[in-house]
């Protein structure tokens, strides 16, 4: 495997970041880690694989774009169209969204209270439809 380029991503981390964010304090809280760790991306110093799916989320890409970063690609922006053979295109049902995000969400957060990861699922099923990877149902 060839060894990642971590101050590509250090570039391009930063220049999303002060797009988005005030600080790297901001960024950082959004990303749901420390400053510190923000950091160390930043800087282009290595951290776990999940804190860069971390980064991903606040920075609004899809999860693994940091490491496709680091491996000479580009980020993929969450809701931004794709298309690839591997079913990027496929839609899935408003059930089966459920059941995902609800696995994920009982999988992340599992004591959380159950109003509050409904009411996570049903934003993230709804955003998701708008993003026309869940069909209305029709």
């Amino acid at each position: 495997m060839a060894t990642r380029d971590l101050d590509r991503l250090a570039k391009h981390v930063k220049a999303h970041r002060l797009e988005l964010y005030p600080s790297r304090l901001a960024a950082a809280r959004a990303a749901g880690i420390s400053k510190d760790t923000w950091q160390r991306v930043e800087e282009g110093e290595e951290v776990r694989e999940s804190t860069y799916a971390k980064v991903d989320r606040a920075l609004g890409w899809v999860t693994g774009s940091c490491v496709a970063i680091a491996d000479g690609g580009e980020p993929a922006f969450i809701g931004e169209s794709t298309t690839s053979s591997s079913g990027a295109d496929a839609k899935l049902t408003p059930e089966e969204a459920h059941k995902l995000a609800w696995d994920a969400a009982r999988e992340t957060l599992p004591t959380a209270p159950i109003g509050e990861l409904d009411a996570f699922v049903e934003g993230l099923v709804e955003r998701l439809r708008r993003a026309g990877i869940v069909t209305d149902g029709s």
